[in-house]
């Protein structure tokens, strides 16, 4: 992935903001919401253009991978560390900030990782079965403090630092380390990606950049995003050649599912020196000169760049890309002082929004899971549309769904019924659909699973239920292509405890009696208080009592005088409980 020089942020009010606004773009008919095909990078560096770019098109938008963290190991600590790239670049601006603007916005958020280790010592640390639990800990550490979604893997050192005579035997390493992480990160119910050069098919004489080896973890990940882009950084031409793209995806689809595969598109250009007339000044005498490194540009610099030099950008229909051609002048002195001048003709290569385009067809074309922009904010207003216009086209069914309680406030055991109607826009009812009906309790960060339904042949289900404590529940189903997911309404259902009491109708003056019953579900410590009314006012007539590990109680009444009691007992509240107060009932004391 390239990188842009940091960008200092002091706009933390812009970020106030942004944490606080879910960002809906309103000109988006909802009776044509796109299919949210797009993911990208927000990269510490350029939050200030990437997180606003994010929140103005989430509609377009599922999930977000925040360029933040790096993977260190110097040798000298006991365990590899995972280091935050954002607090540094972003003093003025906590982390919560930008993680609350994202998540008002409903997106998934799946941090990157990148590989900070020097040649060799990330594969030294996965060839040992200890330090490759200790990356897979330390990664899950930060997933679970964050409350992440799931993480992304970046590890580019394998295919750009550490030599390629390496790679049969990284390749293994990797992959059991892929298949650990994917174990522990699917245990707690979050995401594996990973973000990886291009590979071709074995059989082929490129094979590209098989150290990922794709067959290999494409059981255990759940999204592979490929960089396609890069094509030729060491000459002149197109970033990412469509033909070039295609084919790489099509093995990727050849041995997982389409909707794992996200294809990688660049939201900047790069630009050679392709000759140089004359004596260049010094301090450019070694980046203007054939073979130099590129230079790198922006997509929404492109047109400006073009247009200060007169050029005329033209789209290649083959590659599937802009290019241009242009000169520059460079005024100077030598190393010795002379004045001294140069020309130097340059060639630039970039994708615009025709190229984005073509790149999101392929999602209608073979199915995959998506595209994926390195970075936002990066790329031209234009180039949003057209993946908007794309993502229209191929629009899922909007999946409507329709939920009921028969009561919702009700004793514990006491069970109760859900019902709800699944049909897309035109009302059609969507029948043999499977449904999850899910609960989430005080406390608890994740929906888990109650019940599972299927549909009937009016896109009805049914489902009786009992809880064990209050819990809001709602009705889910998975997306298809066709279809969105289906989510309704939370509803809030109050379960309280119930009280069983056993108490005699008569008792002899001068003579102790029992009352005794239990609390469900069943607790110790239950504070359980005797209550008689008199006059108008409810007293304690005797210590209070706890409930023993079954829930069960006793409780002594001294000898009382002859008459009619009115009774009750009354449950204290308590962390998990509200308080509960009996029906009353009368003793007679004869």
């Amino acid at each position: 992935m390239m990188k842009f020089s940091r960008v200092s942020l002091t706009f933390t009010l812009l970020f106030s903001l942004l944490a606080s606004t879910p960002f809906l773009p309103a000109t988006h008919a909802e009776e044509n919401v796109p299919r949210k095909i797009l993911t990208g990078w927000i990269p510490y560096y350029s939050m200030k253009t990437a997180l606003p770019d994010v929140l103005n098109n989430v509609d377009l938008i599922k999930e977000v991978m925040p360029f933040w963290y790096t993977l260190k190991y110097n040798g000298k600590t006991k365990a590899p560390e995972i280091t935050d790239l954002y607090a540094p670049a972003n003093p003025s601006v906590p982390i919560s900030v930008p993680l609350t603007a994202l998540r008002n916005a409903n997106l998934q958020i799946i941090p990157t990782i990148t590989d900070g280790t020097s040649e060799g010592v990330l594969a030294g640390l996965l060839k040992s079965p200890t330090s490759r639990t200790q990356v897979v800990n330390a990664i899950m550490n930060l997933v679970r403090v964050n409350n992440y979604d799931g993480i992304d893997l970046d590890f580019e050192g394998f295919a750009f630092v550490d030599k390629n005579t390496t790679w049969k035997a990284t390749a293994p390493l990797w992959t059991a380390f892929v298949k650990e992480l994917s174990v522990a990160l699917h245990a707690e119910e979050k995401l594996l990606s990973v973000t990886t050069p291009y590979v071709l098919n074995p059989a082929d004489k490129q094979k590209g950049y098989y150290v990922y080896a794709w067959a290999a973890i494409a059981d255990s990940i759940d999204k592979l995003r490929i960089m396609t882009y890069d094509y030729s950084p060491a000459r002149v031409g197109p970033q990412g050649p469509i033909t070039w793209v295609e084919r790489t995806l099509q093995y990727a689809i050849s041995i997982m599912p389409a909707s794992k595969v996200f294809v990688g598109v660049p939201g900047y250009g790069r630009d050679w020196v392709t000759a140089v007339s004359g004596v260049c000044p010094a301090n450019v005498a070694n980046s203007v000169k054939v073979g130099a490194k590129a230079a790198t540009f922006v997509m929404r610099d492109a047109q400006s760049l073009a247009a200060t030099y007169g050029a005329t950008p033209t789209y290649n229909e083959q590659f599937g890309e802009v290019t241009f051609t242009y000169q520059k002048v460079y005024n100077g002195t030598t190393a010795g002082g002379l004045a001294t001048t140069c020309t130097a003709s340059r060639t630039a290569w970039y994708q615009d929004n025709r190229s984005w385009a073509l790149r999101a067809a392929l999602v209608t074309k073979y199915r995959i899971g998506g595209i994926t922009a390195w970075t936002f904010g990066m790329e031209e207003p234009l180039a949003m549309e057209a993946i908007r216009t794309v993502a229209k086209s191929i629009a899922p069914d909007q999946v409507n769904v329709v939920t009921s309680v028969d009561k919702s406030e009700m004793s514990y055991g006491t069970p109760f019924t859900i019902t709800g109607q699944l049909s897309i826009k035109d009302k059609s009812p969507i029948a043999n659909l499977a449904v999850r009906v899910e609960g989430k309790s005080v406390g608890e960060s994740t929906w888990r699973t109650l019940a599972n339904a299927i549909t009937n042949a009016e896109g009805n289900f049914e489902k009786s239920l009992i809880l064990g404590k209050s819990t809001s529940i709602r009705v889910y189903s998975d997306a298809t292509w066709d279809r969105s997911e289906g989510l309704s309404v939370e509803i809030p259902i109050t379960i309280s405890r119930q009280l069983n009491l056993s108490a005699p109708t008569t008792a002899k003056s001068g003579t102790e009696f029992q009352i005794s019953g239990n609390v469900l579900p069943r607790s110790a410590d239950a504070m359980v208080t005797l209550e008689k009314l008199t006059g108008k006012e409810w007293q304690s007539i005797t210590e209070s009592v706890l409930t023993d590990a079954q829930g069960n109680f006793v409780i002594t009444v001294a000898p009382q005088n002859r008459g009619v009691y009115t009774l009750r007992t009354t449950v204290s509240e308590d962390a998990n409980w509200a308080a509960l107060t009996s029906q009353t009932f009368n003793i007679i004391i004869r």
